[in-house]
């Protein structure tokens, strides 16, 4: 082991290992609500002419906290940068659900070993789903000293305190809460865009899905007041945003625990916000167990409601569904999908699969194709099985060679590539509303946005449109995108 000075530093009052039993009686502990956020006056002007960098892994929700990280520095008085040389504050905002994000994460953290050794005041900070992780403190706090700072994912509004710390200790400063963090309200955020927004309605997940870490790294689901989320709606609706995205680990269990509302869940939330002026609304990550009949019947109704489900179902044998514990079976998903389908008529579906889960047979994979072709998914995010400790699936043997199962991926995508190329067939020729977002990273003459369904255009047109929703004709289809040309809208004369 190497030895260092912040080998002896005492974690016991701050970390916990993940515990499948102690996350569950986690979920008794009262959640309180706290809009009293503020800057403390010792931290106020702290970075003035300094600047911040935020290197962010993983899933929306990790966007979602690096803007509200970046919005604190910012009223501390940082400034954001892209250049690594220039940043006075690093910090890496961490994803724990893959072995392979994971190895990113390290492997950054040791290409900024020389960066910290020519500049001593450097701060860096790792937090995030990571920073969650038992084993992966650990194994900062011997292999990492260039590391000055870790928090999880429950206290970023403590981020001014520790940074103060970091600052002015000669050790390592960590805090990492097992237990949950409160719903922090009027946190300040720095939005990457002026016409797209993340909106975070709730926290955590209650499924402890086997192989999932997340029930340990984000906690026991809590939900914002409606009341607090009606509210960012409408003030991004005054300040003209053309698309919210509603976020959560388990998104529709929104309201479960807001005991003193009558049965209030995403369905009536949505059915609010699909009146307020934003022209698109979305939701994600739902958990097909969740999903109801009412939040169908709300989609349903369209208007601003996109017409894009992200629906995973992770496998499509109900004995590995049993084993994965995630509480449905391949025939209770294929209700929920057809009746999703019959009620919003031309609605894209997206979703997530794991192949080579513990036990699965050859027969059992066959199911997840067979499922994958009646669906006829726009999409689908893939991944090999990686066991992450702690989780119930870690102890599990790990019993099918890598080999087959990435010989079962391939399949696999050979499949979801063919009907993606299918599906978007069906647009050519078609005129599609577009989200314009910005230029295409592939080609800087070309615009590029998401059409309702979630699909992907580039097309030609002045960056005067960036923000804007236009008419684009689809011109060309190919696997993943569309291109087309944009229709202008006809001149008013005036007289």
């Amino acid at each position: 082991m190497v030895e260092s000075k912040f080998s002896k530093v005492d974690f016991s009052r701050y970390f916990q290992p993940p515990s499948l039993k102690a996350a569950r009686r986690r979920r008794r502990e009262k959640v309180h609500i706290i809009n009293d956020f503020s800057i403390p006056d010792e931290m106020k002007g702290i970075g003035r002419n300094k600047k911040y960098l935020i290197e962010t892994y993983g899933c929306q929700m990790n966007e979602h906290d690096t803007e509200v990280m970046a919005g604190i520095l910012q009223e501390m008085g940082y400034s954001e940068t892209a250049e690594i040389a220039e940043a006075d504050v690093i910090l890496i905002n961490t994803c724990a659900i893959r072995e392979n994000a994971e190895n990113k994460v390290f492997g950054h953290i040791g290409y900024l070993k020389p960066l910290k050794r020519e500049n001593p005041g450097l701060i860096i900070g790792v937090c995030g789903c990571m920073a969650q992780e038992e084993t992966v403190v650990n194994r900062i706090l011997h292999k990492y000293p260039q590391v000055d700072l870790i928090f999880g994912t429950h206290n970023i509004h403590r981020l001014p305190q520790l940074l103060q710390e970091a600052l002015f200790s000669k050790e390592m400063v960590v805090e990492v809460w097992s237990k949950e963090g409160d719903i922090i309200e009027n946190l300040p955020q720095a939005r990457k865009g002026h016409f797209q927004a993340w909106v975070n309605i709730m926290y955590g997940c209650d499924k402890f899905c086997t192989y999932c870490i997340v029930p340990y790294t984000r906690g026991k689901e809590r939900s914002r007041r409606p009341e607090e989320i009606i509210e960012e709606v409408r003030d991004l609706a005054r300040q003209g945003y053309k698309e919210v995205t509603l976020l959560g680990q388990n998104v529709n269990a929104y309201g479960k625990d807001l005991k003193d509302l009558d049965h209030y869940g995403l369905g009536n939330l949505m059915d609010e916000i699909r009146k307020i002026g934003i022209p698109r609304v979305r939701f994600m990550t739902s958990h097909p167990k969740d999903f109801d009949d009412h939040l169908i019947e709300v989609l349903g109704k369209g208007g601003n409601l996109c017409e894009h489900i992200h629906l995973p179902v992770q496998s499509g044998n109900s004995d590995i569904l049993k084993i994965m514990g995630r509480g449905y079976t391949r025939e209770r998903y294929l209700d929920l999908f057809y009746k999703i389908k019959k009620a919003v008529p031309g609605a894209s579906f997206t979703t997530d699969i794991i192949v080579g889960f513990p036990n699965e047979t050859e027969a059992q994979f066959e199911d997840t194709l067979s499922l994958v072709r009646t669906c006829r998914f726009d999409g689908a995010y893939t991944f090999i099985y990686s066991p992450r400790a702690g989780t119930p699936a870690a102890r599990m043997k790990d019993n099918i060679p890598m080999e087959v199962k990435k010989e079962r991926l391939q399949r696999l995508n050979k499949l979801v590539n063919q009907l993606a190329e299918e599906s978007n067939a069906k647009y050519q020729d078609q005129v599609v509303e577009v989200l314009v977002e910005g230029t295409s990273r592939k080609n800087a003459d070309m615009l590029t946005g998401h059409t309702r369904t979630n699909k992907v255009v580039n097309f030609s047109g002045p960056e005067s449109l960036i923000g804007q929703l236009v008419q684009v004709k689809v011109t060309e289809t190919k696997m993943w995108s569309l291109d087309g040309e944009w229709q202008r809208e006809p001149e008013v004369s005036q007289s």
